[in-house]
């Protein structure tokens, strides 16, 4: 199982000390430094900045998001990326979520299976530097009587084939990634209800290709706090976890509280709900059960931070990001080693 740090959103106060974490994972080895957008900072930017600045660790989208951009501009910035890297560029794509997807760019919600499925058939085509034609249901290339003709990606990527990454939840979502991307973007991934949440979809969609999950790439991203106060460890989640479970879409469309549900925390995820959309957000976090914390992050002392890796791995997850948390630099970077210390004590390095 390999290693990676999710540096999240950018702009958000510790630019200067996301990028010493970046140089800091890149030192110790980390196999891939991921960067997310919502409606603030946008990836490319991030990870260029990143990419010029580290040697060796990956670069990754969790995620570029599919209202923003179209399927071609989306192939242009992985081969630019790609390329100006040297090789080192990770494509992960998502649909992200309603509300931003209509209400920041002004894109419809609908049949997003559909669409990213289209989505990935043009990315992949344009990366192969064919000439770039599609009929489809969400997108038409070139447009029917018009000028437009076939044309081809003039930029090389390094790679012959840049590995593409799904952000997915749902079931559907889920066996869908199987079936068509190379690995998926997991949140809230506990080892102890991976088979029913996770893997059984995906090894469904891998199936349909004739495929096992072998060669995919499981990739959930982690909180991580090393200390020995679970109690207080936990807490530092807890507002995260309100936000996902309580906030992170309508009342009718949160795949964070459905996910809750699956894992069997409905009766508190319903309660972390109707106090989130009621504006009680330090009640919607007190609400949060600490077994659900504890099942879907990292915390306590080093030797207890392996045992949880081993079942990570043990449920099948290949690359395990971290999210370490911490107020200062230093927190965050004595983190980031205990990580490895860990992954080496889990017999995992």
């Amino acid at each position: 199982m390999r290693l990676g740090i999710n540096l999240g959103y950018w702009g958000a106060g510790m630019d200067a000390d996301n990028l010493a974490v970046a140089q800091e994972a890149d030192r110790l080895g980390y196999a891939v430094c991921w960067a997310a957008e919502a409606y603030g900072s946008d990836v490319p930017s991030v990870l260029s900045w990143v990419a010029a600045q580290t040697e060796r660790i990956d670069v990754g989208s969790a995620i570029l998001q599919i209202p923003a951009r179209t399927p071609a501009m989306t192939a242009m910035t992985a081969a630019t990326l790609d390329n100006l890297s040297g090789g080192r560029f990770r494509l992960g794509i998502g649909v992200s979520g309603p509300q931003v997807s209509e209400g920041w760019y002004g894109v419809r919600f609908d049949k997003p299976l559909a669409r990213t499925r289209e989505y990935v058939e043009i990315v992949r085509k344009a990366l192969s530097r064919e000439r770039l034609s599609h009929q489809g249901e969400h997108w038409t290339l070139p447009l029917p009587e018009g000028p437009g003709k076939p044309i081809k990606l003039t930029v090389h990527p390094i790679r012959e084939r840049i590995p593409v990454y799904i952000a997915a939840i749902g079931p559907k979502n889920l066996e869908q990634t199987g079936e068509i991307a190379d690995g998926a973007l997991l949140v809230f991934f506990s080892p102890e209800h991976a088979e029913e949440t996770t893997l059984q979809p995906l090894r469904a969609g891998r199936a349909k290709n004739g495929q096992t999950l072998d060669g995919f790439d499981l990739v959930p991203t982690a909180p991580l706090a090393v200390g020995d106060d679970l109690a207080a460890l936990a807490d530092h989640f807890r507002p995260y976890t309100a936000l996902y479970v309580g906030g992170m879409g309508s009342r009718k469309q949160n795949f964070y509280h459905r996910l809750a549900h699956r894992m069997g925390f409905g009766e508190a995820a319903d309660t972390i709900q109707e106090r989130y959309l009621a504006g009680d957000k330090a009640g919607a976090a007190a609400a949060v059960p600490h077994e659900l914390i504890d099942a879907t992050t990292l915390i306590g002392p080093v030797e207890r931070i392996a045992d949880r890796m081993r079942a990570f791995a043990e449920a099948g997850v290949t690359t395990l990001s971290l999210a370490p948390a911490g107020l200062t630099l230093e927190e965050r970077l004595a983190s980031l080693r205990a990580g490895v210390t860990a992954l080496e004590r889990a017999g995992l390095a």
